[in-house]
């Protein structure tokens, strides 16, 4: 398993916010966990009492700074948030956004029969809310700060059973790039982690999620299972100092299976 990054030091004084933890296998909390032992301070949110029960136990681990509640497609709920962030610490350095939602029954089978009601709603929790939070965030980054947002190789391939979170993931990675040009001259760096395929609860929504994390595993350069800590590190850096250079990237953390175009054909023996 690769190890946390052990720098306590990297990310002392900063404040951030972190979506869309769901429980300890999200890679939100991969993040969070790497972020809080380089020593920043977190708040976090969740969508209803459900959730709460699994996150509170996660923040307390993390010592989190502030746990609110949070709806993504309500302005007032989003009001909210960064009313409570102002309050409470008068700015922000990082936002850490992880949410994505579609209608299960639409993610098989095929995205030419996608309904516009789940086309509007994926787009919307998917990708408009990364921009709706970044609007509002960046008024309290009077310092400069870091934006990350989640994407995967369906964006920019054909995945199975992936169909209209696909095309958010396109329209997220494509938001990323003029959040970037936006917010630059208020040094504000906004980039987005692409994680290889990975058992966590939203993954288990993908009808064919199982047989996407087996064939990355078996075709990927790397021999290492994609675990939450590489993913956590990566969003830990572009979240640094260590990447002040770095904004509207979109980094492949998947052991190098986006690069596989055609498996190389088994040896003999295999």
């Amino acid at each position: 398993m690769t190890e946390v990054a052990n720098s306590n030091q990297l990310m002392a004084g900063k404040r951030g916010l972190v979506l869309g933890i769901a429980n300890d296998h999200s890679i939100a909390y991969g993040i969070a966990r790497a972020l809080h032992g380089a020593g920043a301070e977190l708040a976090l949110t969740y969508q209803g009492d459900g959730f709460l029960k699994r996150v509170e136990p996660l923040a307390q681990t993390l010592d989190c700074g502030l746990l609110m509640p949070c709806d993504v497609t309500d302005p007032d709920s989003l009001d909210a948030l960064f009313a409570a962030i102002s309050d409470k610490w008068g700015g922000l350095d990082f936002l850490v956004h992880a949410i994505a939602y579609s209608d299960r029954a639409e993610l098989s089978g095929r995205y030419l029969d996608t309904t516009r009601e789940n086309f509007v709603q994926t787009l919307s929790i998917s990708c408009f809310s990364f921009t709706d939070l970044a609007r509002r965030a960046s008024e309290l980054m009077t310092d400069g700060g870091a934006m990350v947002t989640l994407s995967f190789l369906g964006a920019h391939r054909v995945m199975p059973s992936y169909n209209v979170m696909g095309v958010a993931k396109a329209a997220l990675e494509t938001s990323v790039r003029y959040l970037a040009e936006d917010l630059g001259k208020d040094n504000i760096r906004v980039n987005a982690i692409s994680a290889g395929p990975m058992r966590t609860l939203a993954g288990a929504v993908i009808a064919d999620g199982r047989y996407v994390h087996k064939y990355a595993g078996e075709h990927a350069p790397l021999p290492n299972a994609l675990d939450l800590n590489a993913v956590g590190n990566s969003g830990l850096y572009l979240l640094s100092d260590l990447s002040s250079a770095v904004t509207g990237e979109v980094m492949n953390v998947d052991n190098g299976f986006s690069l596989i175009g055609i498996p190389r054909p088994p040896t003999n023996g295999d």
